[in-house]
């Protein structure tokens, strides 16, 4: 007896219909070219859940397909991140995202400019350490 709706078969076709939404199109789209010269490439953030289960119901002695109880799920989210500005050969990064909104979002957005800051400030001083005399050592007998 063949297996109509199995929950292998149910998985690989939720994950046939994601692959056919997202692909390399979707994060980095198609260049949009503007009348004065300027090329737009959008960015776009995807996000993708999935999930799934079963379970086969009565006797697991004499289980045929008509007692599998079973669900897939998946959802797709697409953002919008930024523009790629290109115009006489320069490249500009336009961002579109939605600035934080909390405490947490600010923190996570404002630590790649600490860490520039403070391996700025450890560079400057190792070459300011560096630059220094090294005094002389006074011996004392």
């Amino acid at each position: 007896m063949e297996k109509k709706n199995s929950l292998s078969e149910m998985m690989q076709e939720s994950i046939a219909k994601v692959h056919e939404m997202v692909d390399t199109n979707t994060i980095v789209g198609q260049p949009i070219q503007t009348p004065d010269g300027v090329t737009l490439i959008p960015i776009s953030r995807v996000s993708i859940g999935f999930g799934g289960g079963g379970a086969v119901f009565g006797n697991k002695k004499t289980a045929d397909a008509d007692n599998l109880g079973a669900g897939v799920g998946s959802g797709v989210r697409i953002e919008p991140v930024a523009f790629l500005i290109v115009k006489d050969g320069i490249t500009r990064v336009m961002p579109v995202a939605i600035p934080a909104m909390n405490t947490v979002d600010r923190i996570v957005e404002m630590v790649p400019e600490v860490m520039d800051r403070v391996t700025g400030f450890i560079n400057d001083r190792t070459k300011k350490e560096a630059a220094e005399p090294v005094p002389p050592v006074e011996e004392t007998c």
